[in-house]
């Protein structure tokens, strides 16, 4: 946790943390997904994500306002790619038990949506937004290792914002979000991309982020811009 604190970009640190932590949930979370109707038909297909969501051609060509085209603004904005956290994932694979290939499958869906919860939870990459999804991440799947990176994220954060942030209200918020909305692994992936932004954000009952955005206007009056919330008040030059 540590050294996760130290480098948010450290994402492999984050696979440690659930690996230790999160005890018998991932099996649950699996079997409350294969005896779902989605989660049957998906096993069915069993589609790999990374090639499909890293293939920005296509997604450019669907409509303005969908899903696909915010998650590529997204994706290129942050200089991401779905391959890039397949590669961090695959440093901790010797570490991780002995799963069969459909709990592998539904590892890998869980880990190559992550940045497309980011899109439709409205939860940016800065370290708020990311403790903030975790939270919300933990309400669509429980885990212990999830939420305790979330809450200790907060915990950290706390120490170098204004009170009136009320960081706390954003941890809560992604947990109650994330418990509230519809089961996005289960989604048809490519299918929800065609899908208008705020359509499919209202199919799956998203509620906004209200706090999390309220902690980055409060930021900003104090001259926190959002990549600068979290790191140690030494670190960063407030704005004039």
């Amino acid at each position: 946790m540590q050294n996760l604190i130290a480098d948010k970009e450290d994402t492999e640190q984050v696979f440690h943390i659930i690996e230790s932590l999160n005890g018998r949930s991932f099996e649950k979370n699996f079997h409350a997904f294969a005896e779902s109707e989605e989660g049957k038909a998906l096993l069915a297909k069993r589609e790999y994500l990374p090639p499909m969501l890293d293939d920005h051609d296509w997604i450019r060509a669907l409509p303005k306002g969908t899903v696909g085209h915010a998650y590529v603004d997204f994706m290129e904005r942050e200089g991401l790619t779905a391959q890039g956290l397949v590669d961090e994932s695959e440093k901790f694979r010797g570490a991780v038990r002995d799963f069969d290939d459909d709990y592998y499958w539904f590892g890998n869906r869980l880990r190559d949506t992550h940045d497309l919860f980011h899109v439709l939870s409205g939860y940016g990459r800065d370290a708020l937004g990311e403790a903030s999804l975790l939270a919300f991440t933990y309400g669509q799947n429980p885990g212990l290792g999830v939420i305790f990176i979330s809450y200790m994220g907060c915990r950290q954060i706390m120490k170098s914002v204004p009170k009136e942030a009320r960081i706390m209200d954003c941890f809560r918020e992604g947990k109650r979000n994330g418990a509230a909305a519809s089961r996005i692994v289960r989604e048809d992936i490519i299918a929800l991309l065609h899908e208008p932004l705020d359509a499919a954000r209202a199919r799956l009952n998203i509620a906004k982020p209200v706090a999390y955005l309220h902690a980055l206007d409060v930021c900003a009056e104090k001259g926190l811009v959002a990549h600068q919330i979290g790191l140690d008040p030494n670190q960063v030059q407030v704005a004039a």
